[in-house]
């Protein structure tokens, strides 16, 4: 295995992409840095682009099997980032870059050894744009202009037919803070999550001549708040429920009781299921909240991600390339946390992984994130994953995975938006 040799190119294309932070769907530099590595390393390469800045390449076309390995190109908005681009606010705090360099590094030991080529499945590396959902006003245009059809590359990509003949996704993620020794992370669960949107509507007059007649929005959205608060101890700890609503706009001053104020807030769960029923819950509390102060509400559900919970099958394989690993000291395993990510919409198509990987000081998505361990993270680690490529080969059990369509992905999550 050459990791080592390569260790400094891999290292400096790191750095030129936490370099150029990008948001989803702008990331320009961070494709042409990719699409100029992979053809220099494979001037025969085909290289199948989408959604604006999306790229697919494969190795060992035309095998019963197929393994995706993904990675995400975007950056966060963080403009108070040490190392935010001063005109965009984008930020790598996210480790997203790590994931482009170790899949570059996978794919050119790949190729130079021919190692792919002794796999019975084929190996198709994914460079998926807009994980985080953010700058959404930006994807509303691209929206409207029929661009895209999701705010998130991955269900973007399951839409176009990126992952058609895909049979498994794997994924590797940085986790934040700081470990002392080596470290990885298999089945951590994540949160799926919605938005709601509630404008509570009322009746203005003057609020020192007549507040006698009105109907005060303000106040059902402060009873509301007051409704979800007591709530919480209602919802069941296993699902890690999150709720934070704030005020996303109102026109009130103080002369005039207002009337109307919408309020957002996101819903993160870690069961569809569950999602749905604090969903109904929170909308209850919204009409009854509306209904005592005489007024109406207005009810907006936009779907987010689905929860993701990593298959444990494939895990298996990730458990057993750390076991024969000597490089790699500790694994943590069967976490479940409150973040989300558009792996738990590829998930409900075909299983997936996500293998967490330590190498930083900071809080993920935090003003002081960055990598520490550069060693670990484009050498080592990338190492390791090839033992979980070659454990793979010749022991994926077809009758163990699951597929379905997108157009069941695209019904279930419609029905959780009408719900």
């Amino acid at each position: 295995m050459n990791f080592k040799t390569q260790y400094e190119e891999i290292l400096h294309i790191a750095r030129t992409i936490f370099d150029n932070p990008e948001l989803g769907y702008k990331e320009q530099k961070t494709k042409e840095t990719v699409a100029s590595f992979l053809r220099k390393v494979n001037p025969e390469i085909e290289i199948e682009e989408f959604s604006t800045t999306g790229m697919k390449t494969v190795l060992g076309k035309g095998k019963p099997l197929n393994v995706a390995f993904i990675a995400e190109l975007d950056a966060v908005y963080a403009p108070t980032h040490w190392h935010a681009d001063k005109e965009t606010g984008a930020a790598h705090n996210c480790g997203h870059y790590t994931q482009v360099a170790i899949a570059l590094a996978l794919y050119k030991v790949l190729y130079e050894t021919k190692r792919y080529e002794a796999f019975d499945y084929t190996l198709t590396f994914v460079f998926v744009p807009a994980e985080e959902y953010l700058d959404l006003k930006y994807r509303d245009e691209l929206l409207q202009q029929n661009v895209i059809s999701y705010y998130g590359g991955k269900p973007e990509a399951m839409k176009l037919g990126v992952f058609d003949g895909v049979d498994v996704g794997i994924c590797v993620h940085a986790i934040g803070n700081e470990f002392e020794r080596r470290t990885i992370e298999v089945n951590c669960n994540l949160a799926g999550f919605l938005y709601k949107k509630y404008t509570f509507k009322g009746k203005a007059t003057h609020a020192g001549f007549d507040p006698f007649s009105a109907h005060n929005a303000y106040s059902m959205s402060t009873l509301f708040n007051t409704a979800v608060g007591l709530s919480r101890q209602q919802l069941k700890d296993s699902e890690m429920v999150r709720i934070n609503p704030i005020v996303m706009g109102t026109d009130m001053s103080t002369n005039v009781i207002p009337n109307w104020i919408t309020v957002g807030t996101d819903l993160r769960t870690q069961s569809v299921e569950y999602m749905q029923e604090v969903a109904s819950r929170l909308d209850d509390a919204a009409r009854g909240s509306a209904l005592a102060l005489q007024g109406e509400v207005d009810i907006d559900t936009q779907m987010g991600y689905l929860p993701f919970v990593q298959d444990r099958y494939l895990s298996e394989f990730a458990i057993q390339a750390f076991h024969e690993n000597e490089e790699i000291e500790d694994i943590w395993n069967n976490n479940a946390i409150s973040a989300a990510g558009d792996i738990g919409d590829l998930s409900y198509m075909i299983p997936c992984i996500q293998i967490g990987h330590s190498g930083f000081t900071g809080t993920i998505h935090g003003d002081d994130f960055r990598d520490i361990d550069p060693e670990y993270l484009f050498e080592i680690f990338p190492r390791y994953l090839l033992q979980v490529l070659e454990q793979m080969n010749g022991k994926l059990d077809r009758s163990k995975l699951y597929k379905r369509s997108y157009e069941e992905y695209a019904q279930l999550i419609q029905s959780i938006a009408n719900n």
